[in-house]
């Protein structure tokens, strides 16, 4: 098996793409440049200290160590999904309900990939409990944020609907429905646009590094179909309990909407 292997100077050569993009964004007054060189840099730090956690996790083999790198993982997601939403919920809930939601999701599936399917020796072995969880955690993590951002952003644009729809005798969640649908469709897009391109418009990444690796491809194709179906399965699991909880907390057991739980707007 032959692996190409990438010099510091090789990668510095194709960042000149950066480089050209925010000098787009100079010349059209897009005004993204601070925001892609500071995600340039944060992405370049981030990745640098993850592949170095990794070499030396990987070397331990630790069951503690490698539910330490979860929860690390875990609790930066959970930051992401509350800085994602416009209106989020007042309180620990802004922070809380999307992270024990994408949690609950990603270690459901996660678990049951790593007993069933995968069956790795052991279990908890990092090399594939990690970049697992990784995977379904991000991709929960993009579905939960764009379902209560569009759940507590319709709250508040629909509220006389909504109310009218109480005052005339609808349950809270007959009344926040429409809502609550829009939330869980929004929340699944990215993950179906991401299934259907995959193999004919792009391959996906976890597919192409295998390939660049030396795997055969028939046998990339099986694993990127195996993540592909874990995180389908995360996403909507994910999704369902954290648009049923923003929903729950939006109201009270008056049937009576409560848009004074949310934060102010950024």
């Amino acid at each position: 098996m032959n692996v190409v292997s990438l010099t510091v100077w090789d990668l510095a050569a194709v960042s000149v793409f950066v480089l050209l993009s925010g000098l787009l964004s100079l010349r059209l007054s897009l005004g993204v440049e601070r925001q892609l060189l500071i995600a340039t840099v944060r992405m370049v730090v981030q990745l640098s200290a993850v592949g170095a956690v990794l070499t030396l996790l990987f070397s331990v083999a630790s069951l503690p160590w490698t539910l330490l790198m979860a929860l690390v993982m875990v609790l930066f997601a959970g930051r992401e999904i509350a800085a994602r939403q416009h209106r989020r919920l007042s309180g620990w809930w802004g922070y809380g309900l999307g992270t024990a939601t994408m949690t609950l999701a990603a270690a459901t599936v996660t678990a049951v990939a790593l007993l069933g399917s995968i069956q790795p020796e052991p279990l908890y072995d990092p090399r594939y409990a990690i970049p697992l969880f990784g995977m379904v955690l991000g991709n929960a993590m993009t579905g939960i944020s764009l379902g209560l951002d569009t759940l507590t952003t319709a709250a508040v644009r629909e509220r006389p609907a909504i109310e009218t729809r109480i005052a005339l005798g609808a349950t809270r969640f007959e009344a926040l429905r429409p809502a609550m649908q829009e939330a869980m469709r929004r929340g699944f897009m990215p993950m179906i646009n991401a299934m259907a391109a995959a193999g004919v418009v792009s391959l996906p990444g976890m597919m192409t590094g295998q390939i660049l690796a030396g795997i055969p491809p028939a046998e990339a194709v099986r694993y990127q179909l195996l993540i592909m179906f874990l995180i389908i399965g995360a996403t909507g699991l994910g999704l369902l309990c954290a648009v049923l909880g923003g929903a729950w907390r939006l109201t009270d057991h008056r049937h009576r909407l409560r848009t004074d739980r949310l934060a102010a707007a950024k």
